[in-house]
């Protein structure tokens, strides 16, 4: 059997599953029918208020989420700026060498900070 028919079968097996549960739990219900409905009818008219509250809850976790991003991508700029900037101090320094003692000097220009 190929993966196709597989899944086919999963979902399939998953629909009719679901819709023997709801005809059982409506059936076996211990509420009236114009209970049930009137229930029904409630958590639907409910349903645009929770989507609400819900598309305002994930839009106030993604602004956090964006500006902790912001702030941590600005950080890690800053620390490759120092970085660069100390690489190429590092990179203009001469070691000269004398009979006596060792030293390192500058031959470094005027470099702009990047």
């Amino acid at each position: 059997m190929s993966k196709k028919n597989n899944s086919g079968a999963l979902f399939v097996g998953i629909v009719v599953g679901g819709l023997v549960g709801t005809v059982t739990g409506l059936l076996l219900a211990p509420r009236t029918g114009r209970e049930t409905r009137r229930i029904l009818k409630k958590s639907a008219d409910a349903l645009p208020e929770l989507v609400e509250d819900l598309a305002t809850s994930l839009q106030l976790q993604t602004d956090n989420l964006s500006e902790s991003a912001q702030r941590n991508w600005q950080g890690t700029l800053d620390r490759l700026k120092d970085a660069i900037a100390a690489g190429v101090e590092a990179s203009q320094m001469e070691v000269v060498e004398t009979p006596d003692k060792r030293e390192i000097t500058s031959n470094a220009k005027a470099v702009d900070k990047y």
